[in-house]
């Protein structure tokens, strides 16, 4: 397996992911929907296939023991890097599975009842509106929507009204915004919830891979996140609970690993995590995750924050310099994320035309339509940053866009 090397040892980060260098010229820059994947998690996934795949918690034979315990040792390194307890971990296939998990769980319990209510905000993606919909729908809570400001910020004096009743059980926020890279109080957030008795719930997905998470200190309750966007595979993600309220919570699903005994009078359910985590979990997935959080603290957070503070405002200074383009409002603090529009050119054609000049961007309504709503719009071009982006991408990224306006005849 490769070695970490530290980003000050060569000259790019890039060096360390393989696409690059498959893809000679490639500007990339929608990490936001999905990261790259660096040599030493690839090694890993592969390593595990190639030479140590079994199944876990299950076979009493030397290759099953071993799977298991790298399982349950990246359930430690996850843990770990957000400063929850591994029992306090539970694997899923993503954020979306993670919230759905939750809103499920929580409406068969007694931690939310019909008649209680919950907060979101107008900067979610849809994977922490429609979960809570489909709960509202189906078990009778009250579903309520805290407004942005107009500079693009949680609006923190509408949040506080809607807590002022006492009926508030749950407040389901971003961290970042995945549409705009509004960055939320969760701090403050998780202070005016704790005031009213309710709990917090954290969507993590854009937070994880640009600065340190650590739940104890953002006194939230559940933290969710995807390992995709975190330079690790998709179809696995994390579900962070305070163990005192997973005890309270009832199986998502029902099947093997979840359980003690099974009759067909009764069935006695694990505690948690296990009680969560039916059948047999993504293994190599889970590994996968915990070398690119192996990654990523090689590289060190004061590193990434430097970078990334860096290429923003380049980016930042070189798309407003550029006549016709609007960056959407993002509030206080942005983090990693520009969502543009060009006037008189539809945002899938710049995304094509700058596909032409080998810059990936997204370009759509980023799973965040009743945000975009609020700015009169359905689609934008987002352009989102990770460790292996550069300054000089957003000139590439600049100067495919003033060739996209001389096309549709908007240029000087």
């Amino acid at each position: 397996m490769n070695v970490i090397r530290l980003a000050n040892d060569r000259p790019s980060v890039k060096d360390d992911f393989p696409v690059f260098a498959a893809n000679e010229g490639l500007v990339y820059l929608d990490s936001g929907a999905t990261a790259q994947k660096p040599i030493s998690v690839l090694d890993r996934m592969d390593h595990f296939y190639r030479y140590a795949n079994a199944t876990v918690h299950r076979g009493v034979y030397r290759l099953s023991a071993d799977a298991t315990d790298a399982f349950e040792a990246a359930r430690k390194t996850v843990a770990d890097f957000i400063n929850a307890e591994a029992r306090e971990i539970i694997f899923v296939r993503g954020a979306t599975e993670g919230l759905n998990l939750l809103a499920d769980c929580l409406g068969r319990s007694d931690l939310l009842k019909a008649g209680d209510a919950v907060i979101v905000s107008e900067l979610e993606h849809h994977a922490n509106i429609v979960p809570w919909q489909l709960l509202r729908d189906g078990r009778g809570i009250e579903l309520r929507v805290c407004p942005i400001s107009e500079e693009g910020g949680l609006d923190m004096a509408a949040l506080e009204a809607l807590l002022a009743d006492g009926k508030v059980k749950l407040v389901s926020v971003t961290h970042i915004a995945n549409a705009t890279g509004t960055v939320v109080p969760v701090k403050e957030v998780s202070r005016l919830a704790r005031a009213k008795g309710a709990m917090v719930a954290i969507d993590g997905c854009q937070a994880v891979s640009h600065r340190p998470v650590d739940v104890r200190d953002l006194d939230v309750d559940f933290y969710v996140f995807s390992a995709h966007k975190l330079y690790g595979p998709t179809g696995t993600g994390v579900l962070f609970g305070r163990y005192e309220l997973l005890e309270k919570l009832p199986p998502y699903q029902g099947g093997g690993a979840m359980i003690t005994t099974v009759t067909f009078e009764k069935t006695e359910f694990a505690p948690p995590p296990q009680r969560f985590e039916a059948g047999t979990p993504d293994i190599v997935g889970v590994l996968g995750l915990a070398a690119a959080i192996d990654y990523v603290n090689g590289l060190g957070w004061d590193w990434i924050a430097a970078h990334e503070a860096a290429v923003m405002a380049h980016g930042e200074a070189v798309l407003r310099a550029i006549p016709g383009v609007t960056i959407l409002p993002a509030g206080p603090e942005r983090a990693s994320i520009f969502s543009i529009l060009v006037e008189g050119i539809h945002p899938h054609d710049l995304g094509t035309i700058l596909d032409n000049h080998d810059v990936a961007v997204r370009a759509g309504s980023h799973c965040a339509q009743p945000l975009l709503a609020k700015y009169n719009c359905y689609a934008t071009v987002r352009a989102s940053v990770g460790v292996y982006n550069e300054a000089a991408d957003f000139d590439r990224l600049a100067a495919g866009i003033k060739s996209a306006q001389k096309l549709f005849g908007k240029g000087a």
